[in-house]
């Protein structure tokens, strides 16, 4: 930045050496704390030696019959040491946020223990109860137009997490149809979100790969003597590696009829022998298997027309292609809503609130009018394609613009980018100057 000349490195350069000066006068204020705090600790645990020694003491010169040294210590040293260790431990008692802690809690533990093994903090810590309660909450705040697939898997998750369900197999099976676009992958990221912690603990795996049937065996690994026997399974090993998943099974129509044996031993023993013999436990994993099939009647239903009515007409679809084993194994079968026009502005927050996070790292803010989250939601709605052309409307129209606008340096770190409507078109121009209107074709 010492190099540069343009007004937004030069005001970068001082904010940098205001927060360098910041984070320095906090280092030297934690390294005071923590200097106190050992010396603190170190006090005390100097006089708790000298108590031990001293009544160790006591008995040394009682076997010996030394009467008087017995007295000096029991009635004039110890008192005194016991006295100055009281007076350390309340002046540390006082520092509640010492630096330094002598305990090592449930939650530290948890902690580290989670790092190394990804096992989710809340698995070895209680509390979660409140949050499972509030499930379809925090689901819907992402998954939007979906309450009854999200309730769905809702309860499937408070019974296993209650321990109401067969301890050997998984959290839950679900089978999600619906048409494309419409949040069955999106409710995947959220539901491992929730359960493990992190919306990347999801193992994806497009069955459109695994058509033919010597591909099958990629899924648990190739048998001794076979090419690739040493790198084992992509499902076995990442299970494997990691116990603690969502598993999605993408397009599972299109997979070879023998991926669905392999699913029968997952679904009902919860385990699986790898190529090298070895046994993957799945019962810490929550099997998603996501479908197209019946998406021809859900995509006719009108606005306000729930994917129930059609029910019927799906699952006749569906029992074509599954076998009845399979389907009685699931725990659920949950069919999607067609998006309507009157859930596209929550899709629409959902989108603006992931672009606000993306320009934060720029310092930049993000300031949407109601009418221009309208006009987003008008021109992103497809009842065929979901949500997918929203998302495109919003890169386009939004994102695009304000690209434009930070490399001609119309926008510096610290200012708000307005986006606002007339109800024809769209305008997206730094806060408080004049509006550019963007004529928009008309579909």
């Amino acid at each position: 930045l010492l190099k540069e000349e343009d007004e937004a490195s030069k005001k970068r350069l001082v904010e940098l050496k205001g927060e360098i000066s910041a984070l320095q006068e906090k280092s030297d204020m934690l390294n005071k704390e923590w200097e106190e705090a050992k010396r603190l600790a170190q006090g005390s645990k100097v006089i708790q030696q000298e108590i031990d020694e001293a009544k160790r003491n006591i008995e040394i010169y009682q076997r010996q019959g030394n009467l008087e040294k017995v007295a000096e210590i029991q009635y004039s040293v110890l008192p005194n040491l016991n006295a100055e260790l009281q007076r350390v431990e309340e002046a540390d008692k006082e520092k509640t946020n010492s630096i330094i802690r002598e305990v090592v809690k449930a939650e530290d533990i948890a902690k580290i223990v989670s790092h190394w093994t990804g096992v989710p903090v809340d698995k070895m810590v209680e509390g979660t109860k409140g949050k499972l309660l509030r499930m379809e909450e925090l689901l819907k705040a992402r998954v939007i137009g979906q309450d009854v697939a999200v309730a769905s898997v809702s309860e499937a998750v408070r019974r296993a997490q209650a321990g109401l369900q067969d301890a050997s197999r998984p959290i839950g099976s679900f089978l999600f149809l619906g048409p494309t676009g419409v949040g069955k992958t999106e409710l995947c990221k959220a539901l491992a979100e929730f359960v493990f912690d992190d919306d990347t603990a999801m193992v994806r795996i497009d069955m459109s790969e695994y058509m033919e049937k010597h591909a099958v065996a990629r899924l648990v690994g190739a048998p001794p003597g076979y090419v690739g026997y040493e790198q084992g399974g992509v499902l076995t090993e990442a299970v494997r590696r990691r116990p603690y998943n969502v598993i999605l099974f993408d397009e599972v129509e299109k997979a070879h009829p023998d991926v669905f044996n392999i699913l029968l031993q997952v679904l009902d023993d919860g385990r699986l022998t790898d190529g090298q013999g070895r046994t993957v436990d799945f019962t810490n994993t929550v099997i998603i298997l996501t479908s197209n099939l019946g998406a021809e009647h859900l995509a006719t239903l009108k606005d306000g027309q729930t994917s129930e009515s059609v029910r019927g007409q799906v699952m006749d679809v569906v029992r074509k292609s599954f076998k009845p084993e399979f389907l009685n194994r699931l725990d659920d079968i949950v069919l999607f809503n067609r998006l309507d026009r009157g859930v596209m502005t929550g899709i629409v927050d959902v989108q603006l609130k992931w672009l606000e996070k993306l320009i934060e790292d720029r310092d930049l803010k993000l300031h949407v009018t109601a009418k221009a989250k309208e006009w987003l939601a008008n021109e992103g709605y497809d009842p065929i394609y979901g949500a997918r052309p929203l998302k495109r409307v919003v890169q386009k129209e939004v994102q695009n613009r304000i690209a434009t606008l930070v490399l001609k340096d119309e926008v510096s770190a610290g200012d708000t980018v307005e986006v606002d409507s007339d109800g024809t078109n769209i305008s997206v121009h730094k806060a408080g100057e004049p509006k550019e209107d963007k004529v928009v074709s008309i579909k």
